[in-house]
């Protein structure tokens, strides 16, 4: 079989004009970015708005192992599948950010014959709106430096400015710098830092903005420090807010591209899911529910980070109401979190017991949907090396933990291999269901984190250092206690310890800090070591990418 950048670059696109009026968009609403990929203009969602929504489907998985579970693959897949079966699937991803594209993970198109496309612009510059989110953010911090140098008219404490420039690249070099060295012309001295562009407040309010006033608003409201009698001081104080919001003026509106079998994609917005929300935008949300009768939404890592997310940020913040979610978990993650290795066990016997006890990983995220009254389906992902049996055991345990259960080989086989997945996910969207968040908008932050920790993650309860807790009291005292909570944890575990697999018990979860992103409206725990910026590895996957005299890249995915 060929690689998956081979069976990409060997396809023949349809123009995306046709994938736009196949869709029922109007060519005034779309801006070519070349013959294969468009922005749509935001006037597209008012003038279809009389039209009946689409079944939201959320795609989440399993806690993520170095194995991988093909999150993205599956969502290609389903809706390739949907296609097959006779319906109009609309898909919805996150952009690629060019950190994890370098970095570990490579190229986030999804694989073999269930991917987006062109593989290579989506995977690299794509439409600039990285850029432009970089852009915007770094505007926010040369006139905050600016105004503490020309004589600091708002009385801002420098030591407070939490406010930190971002780059979409993993550099842990940056993570931790002093700026402004170098004598009296060349600004204030301070300690400061780095974020990735993907973990960055701008990246999350684009995302969740509704429309081109409701994001300047939301840039406006941007807490960047303190004075030095404790207010708060924000974008719309420092007069930039408008700036940004006219670098962003082509960002907001959603990108077009298409599957490999012609269905489009929205492919916007690229807030990371273990240190921000994890979601497409908002908009394009809005706009698919219109373009088609179902709409597939990937949320980042498993559910304990995107999907719930998804459902106490995304639909509070955007008014969506989720059908049904599929959970993706594959034969080799799942002995993973049996106690496995790297290497398949040599006996049948042994990998049906790991995969026995990794199965306690699946139901705990079947149990985690269930928690927002929603329809679980488990995706069984399969790979050439499956054995009949290993796969068989484990629609089974997924059936007994309360989920639909369907095996899919989009990888392999496109749509057709899809077919019975997307037969089991309109099966769950039909079945009644109950949708509900995890907490009140006015619980106390305290309950509405201990909720998230217990009800989601399993743990015992939660231990809140002094910052956290006199953060906590004083972000409630400025009024911002209907926000919602956006957990920083890693995605490696359920728990706040990335080397605790399957399903951790008898643990509290650490909140060491907290801060508030006032324009994104939500606040931010840190638990354990999580970090905003990550770092290369020794051996990152941009060793691996080339390209040739002809222009044509290899080593991407």
């Amino acid at each position: 079989m060929k690689s998956s950048l081979e069976i990409a670059q060997d396809h023949a696109l349809r123009p995306i004009v046709e994938i736009a009026r196949a869709a029922g968009l109007e060519d005034d609403e779309i801006e070519l970015y070349g013959r294969y990929k468009a922005k749509i203009e935001l006037s597209a969602i008012e003038r279809l708005s009389d039209r009946p929504d689409a079944k939201i489907v959320n795609v989440t998985a399993i806690t993520p192992t170095p194995a991988g579970e093909g999150k993205t693959t599956t969502s290609v897949s389903l809706t390739q599948g949907l296609g097959q079966i006779g319906h109009q699937p609309i898909l919805c991803l996150r952009e690629p950010s060019l950190g994890p594209i370098f970095g570990v993970k490579g190229g986030a198109a999804g694989g073999g014959f269930s991917q987006v496309v062109p593989m290579e612009d989506l995977n690299l510059h794509f439409t600039g709106d990285l850029h432009a989110i970089t852009s915007a953010n770094n505007l926010l911090s040369a006139f905050i430096d600016a105004h503490l140098f020309h004589g600091n008219e708002l009385g801002i404490d420098p030591s407070s400015v939490a406010w930190r420039r971002c780059l979409d690249m993993n550099d842990r070099n940056l993570r931790f710098v002093v700026s402004g060295l170098g004598g009296k012309t060349n600004g204030v001295p301070r300690e400061t830092g780095f974020d990735i562009t993907a973990a960055s407040e701008v990246t999350a309010i684009l995302a969740l903005a509704s429309d081109l006033a409701d994001l300047r608003r939301r840039l406006g409201a941007i807490t960047i420090g303190e004075t030095f009698d404790g207010r708060p001081v924000t974008a719309e104080q420092i007069r930039c807010a408008g700036a940004m919001t006219t670098l962003l003026k082509e960002a907001i509106k959603p990108n077009l591209i298409q599957t490999l079998e012609g269905q489009p994609c929205l492919m916007h917005g690229a807030p990371f899911a273990n240190i921000a929300h994890g979601n497409n935008s908002i908009v394009a949300d809005r706009l698919g529910l219109k373009l088609g009768d179902y709409l597939v939404t990937e949320s980042g890592f498993a559910s304990d980070m995107g999907m719930e997310k998804f459902m106490d940020i995304v639909c509070r913040t955007g008014g969506l109401r989720p059908h049904a979610v599929v959970v993706v978990a594959t034969v080799r993650a799942l002995h993973m979190h049996g106690g496995g290795g790297a290497e398949r066990p040599g006996s049948a016997a042994e990998s049906y017991k790991l995969i026995e006890v990794g199965c306690e990983n699946l139901a705990k995220h079947v149990e985690n949907v269930r928690e927002f009254g929603i329809e679980p389906v488990v995706a069984v992902n399969r790979r050439p090396e499956d054995s009949d049996k290993e796969v068989a055991l484990v629609k089974r345990l997924a059936g007994e933990a309360g989920a639909l259960a369907a095996v899919h080989d989009g990888f392999g086989k496109g749509g057709p291999g899809a077919v019975e997945l997307a037969e089991a996910v309109v099966e769950a969207c039909d079945r009644p269901s109950s949708f509900r968040f995890l907490y009140a908008d006015d619980a106390p932050f305290k309950q509405k984190i201990e909720a998230i920790a217990t009800r989601i993650y399993g743990a015992d309860g939660v231990d809140f250092s002094p910052v956290a807790v006199a953060k906590l009291k004083a972000f409630e005292a400025q009024g911002l206690g209907s926000f919602s909570v956006c957990m920083a944890k890693t995605h490696l575990s359920l728990s706040h310890d990335p080397v605790a697999k399957g399903r951790p018990r008898g643990f509290r979860l650490p909140v060491r800090d907290v801060r508030a992103y006032t324009g994104a409206g939500f606040i931010v725990p840190l638990c354990g070591d999580i970090l905003q910026m990550p770092g290369l590895g020794k051996t990152p996957a941009g060793f691996n990418i080339d390209i040739d005299a002809d222009g044509k890249i290899s080593g991407m995915f």
